[in-house]
């Protein structure tokens, strides 16, 4: 996955005291990365070559384990074998590209031999995604449905590896993989992380790098937030100024971007090869002023206000009574829906407090049809039930535990209507909130979400009078109005992110704050060995700690 990516320049979301408190915190990051624990191969200093990591040891928790006979070591003899299938092969050489560099060996990718590595596609109870892993002394045998679930059981595979094998220098090893079975299936089909990406402009590079950080733990949605007052990021043949112009600045005044049409392939290429569905949104009728800077004409008084670069939400609406507008929707939705594969596309909806409720249903009339009619689901945060959503329409509440009762039962009526819900509860899973009062980074309109808050709750039971069969799943949104580069990113995603991660794809009853957070704390050796910087709960029992 590489060095980590930092850009040199301004820093608009934090004051001098506040980037200060954060260079500190990331120092004592990298320190604890020296002192954290396992030796190369992943024994402890001094002790000798480590046991295997238990079967259990996994984020998310598997839905099945059986651990039982001798493990499988990786040697220079070992081969990834993989079936005649493109889709295995594929695989089998993501798998190589990981393992490769920290073990030294070639690990040839082939159709031929016996024992090593195997990955295979067969009929069995694993739906779209769900795999079997077993392990023994003759070797690994990965068996899915589909590629998507090899995929995911690779990732189990990694991390029933010793962490060193996250790097790219040859380590000493020994690599072993405990022996017994893994059964595994998915909870939930949707299992989400949204990045903000208007607030603050983030390259193709920090989109990616996001991305595998994500498939490490079984995320299947990148959902990009393109739009917002502050920036609109994705190129738009038919209204040129809507980048030249509309993405030309982002909060703090700093020069924004945009992605042209490649470069958003190259974001949904990179995606699908992790096994991610790209769910692009354009939010409106509100956040839309910077479209409406682009565009006089989208504005109802036709006077384009100025670009926007603080933080504020709620100002602005496009003109639900102008034609104009649907003609500037159907472009657009037209466009972007050519360039996604996915089936979702995200038309936003929440905070159109400029727009009366009787134009919002209105807008909202209007425009979902226009999704439908270039192929795509309809997706809206929560607000969309106020309104009439969509046959298949996907709702994404975002409230708080405290929300009104009215409000929440506004969205249960909607799902014992038959849409679906995603479920981004915003005192939960905004992975932008701060995890206390000294966090340098994030905002806490939300309140303060530690990690066992991030975790601790149960999906299919969240929201009163909403039937279980409803839920579609969860996501972890990460707005960026204080967040500049994928160091910002990663201390706020991480560690709460596999926790959302797990309530996503693990069963219920596997559900134990005590275990999860021990098993979080293996997870701190891998993320040194990857790069990536965290925040040192002190609600978990870090290495050395």
């Amino acid at each position: 996955m590489g060095a980590r990516v930092r850009r040199q320049r301004r820093h608009h979301g934090t004051t001098p005291r506040t980037t200060r408190l954060l260079g500190s915190l990331l120092l004592v990051t990298a320190a604890g990365a020296v002192t954290l624990g396992a030796s190369p191969g992943g024994a402890a200093p001094g002790r000798g070559p480590a046991a295997p990591v238990p079967l259990d040891r996994v984020i998310p928790a598997p839905a099945s384990v059986e651990p039982g006979g001798s493990p499988y070591r990786i040697t220079e003899d070992t081969r990834i074998r993989v079936d005649g299938s493109r889709g295995a092969r594929r695989v089998g050489e993501y798998l190589a590209g990981v393992l490769r560099p920290s073990t030294g060996y070639r690990l040839p990718v082939t159709e031929h031999g016996r024992g090593g590595i195997r990955l295979r596609l067969a009929e069995g109870p694993y739906g779209a995604e769900g795999y079997r892993l077993d392990s023994g002394r003759s070797g690994v045998t990965l068996t899915a449905a589909e590629p998507a679930g090899l995929f995911h059981g690779v990732q189990t595979l990694r991390q029933l590896l010793p962490a060193a094998v996250e790097k790219d220098s040859a380590q000493p090893g020994p690599w072993l993989v405990a022996g017994g079975t893994v059964e595994d299936t998915p909870r939930y089909a949707w299992r989400g992380a949204m990045l903000d990406v208007s607030r603050h402009f983030f390259t193709v590079d920090e989109v990616k790098r996001y991305i595998d950080q994500l498939a490490l733990y079984k995320i299947n949605k990148l959902h990009l937030h393109l739009s917002d007052d502050q920036g609109w990021r994705i190129a738009v043949d038919s209204w040129p100024r809507l980048t030249a112009h509309g993405g030309s600045t982002e909060v703090g005044g700093g020069p924004g971007g945009y992605y042209t049409k490649a470069d958003y392939k190259e974001i949904v290429r990179h995606a699908a090869s992790r096994h991610l569905e790209v769910v692009p949104e354009i939010d409106m009728p509100g956040h839309t002023n910077a479209a409406l800077s682009s565009y006089a004409e989208l504005n109802c008084d036709g006077v384009a206000p100025p670009l926007y670069t603080g933080t504020a939400v709620g100002f602005s609406s496009l003109c639900v009574g102008k034609e104009v507008t649907y003609d500037f929707v159907d472009d657009v939705v037209r466009e972007l829906a050519a360039l996604t594969p996915g089936r979702h596309l995200h038309i936003g909806g929440d905070e159109a407090h400029s727009t009366p409720h009787e134009d919002y249903v209105k807008f909202m009339d209007r425009v979902q049809p226009v999704v439908a009619k270039y192929g795509k689901t309809v997706v809206g945060w929560h607000q969309l039930t106020g309104a009439t959503p969509a046959k298949g329409a996907l709702a994404q509440y975002w409230g708080l535990d405290g929300t009104g009762a009215e409000e929440k039962e506004q969205v249960a009526a909607a799902a014992r209507g038959g849409t679906g819900l995603i479920l981004s509860p915003a005192d939960r899973t905004y992975l932008d909130m701060k995890y206390d009062a000294d966090t340098p980074l994030g905002l806490s309109w939300a309140g303060h979400v530690e990690v066992r808050r991030s975790y601790d709750w149960d999906p299919g039971a969240y929201l009163p009078g909403v039937p279980a069969s409803a839920v579609r799943g969860v996501e972890a949104p990460l707005w960026t109005e204080t967040l500049e580069n994928s160091a910002h990113l990663e201390y706020m995603a991480f560690p709460r992110l596999p926790g959302v991660a797990e309530l996503g794809w693990s069963p219920a009853a596997t559900h134990d704050w005590e275990g999860y957070r021990v098993r979080l704390a293996a997870q701190a050796p891998r993320w040194d060995a990857l790069g990536i910087g965290y925040h040192r709960s002190p609600q978990v029992p870090w290495p050395n700690e």
